[in-house]
C-alpha cells in the first residue's frame, strides 16, 4: 500500500507560534484558510460557525487587549500578530441541535474546533504561523466586533508570519496515547 506523507509532514509543521515578524499577510492566503475552514465537516452538515477576520490596527488592538489583559499575565504575544481571527459558535441546525441534547454532547464545539484546525494547517501551508486561544475577555471580544446574541467568541487565532522557528513540541508516545480493542491505560495492545 502507497502512502502520501505529505498530510503527516504538514500536521508535523502547524505548531502554536508564539513571535511574528510585522508582515502583513496576503489576503489570497487568509482566503484559502477560510476556504479550508469551510470545508470541515460538522456534524448534521450544520456548519455552526462564523470567521471575523480582524486586521484593522484598532480593532486588532481591541481583540490583543481582551487576550492579553486581566489578572494573568499571559498572551502578550498576542499584539505582535498582524492579523486575528474570531471564531465565533452560531446556532446549529435543527437536527443537530436535537442530537446534541439526545447524546448530551456539544456537536457544535467539536465541529468549531474541526474546522479551526482545518484554517490553522492550511495557513502552516501557506508557511504562516497560527496560534489558537481560547483563553479570552469574551464581553470585550463581544463589544469590539458588536457580535449579535446568537453567537458566541471561542477561540482567537493569531496569524502570521513567524519571527524565529518554534523550539521542538513535546509530545506523548503513540503507545501513550492509543489502544486496540479495549482501553488499556499507557496505550499498547491487548
Amino acid at each position: 500500500m502507497q502512502t502520501d506523507r505529505n498530510f503527516l509532514a504538514l500536521a508535523d509543521k502547524r505548531v502554536s507560534v508564539r513571535q511574528y515578524t510585522d508582515e502583513p499577510v496576503p489576503r489570497e492566503a487568509l482566503e484559502r484558510c477560510l476556504e479550508a475552514a469551510r470545508l470541515a465537516p460538522s456534524a448534521c452538515n450544520s456548519q455552526p460557525w462564523h470567521f471575523i477576520v480582524v486586521d484593522d490596527p484598532e480593532k486588532r488592538k481591541q481583540l490583543a487587549d481582551a487576550a492579553a489583559g486581566g489578572i494573568l499575565p499571559i498572551n502578550h504575544f498576542v499584539h505582535t500578530a498582524p492579523v486575528l481571527v474570531a471564531v465565533l459558535a452560531t446556532r446549529p441546525n435543527a437536527t443537530a441541535a436535537f442530537g446534541a441534547w439526545v447524546k448530551k454532547k456539544t456537536f457544535a464545539m467539536m465541529d468549531v474546533g474541526i474546522a479551526t484546525e482545518h484554517f490553522c494547517l492550511q495557513a502552516a501551508e501557506e508557511g504562516l504561523g497560527t496560534c489558537m486561544l481560547g483563553w479570552f475577555n469574551e464581553r470585550q471580544v463581544r463589544r469590539a466586533l458588536a457580535l449579535p446574541a446568537s453567537t458566541r467568541p471561542l477561540l482567537l487565532i493569531t496569524v502570521g508570519t513567524p519571527a524565529s522557528s518554534p523550539p521542538p513540541r513535546q509530545r506523548k508516545s503513540l503507545e501513550e496515547i492509543t489502544s486496540w480493542n479495549t482501553f488499556k491505560k499507557g496505550g499498547g495492545s491487548q
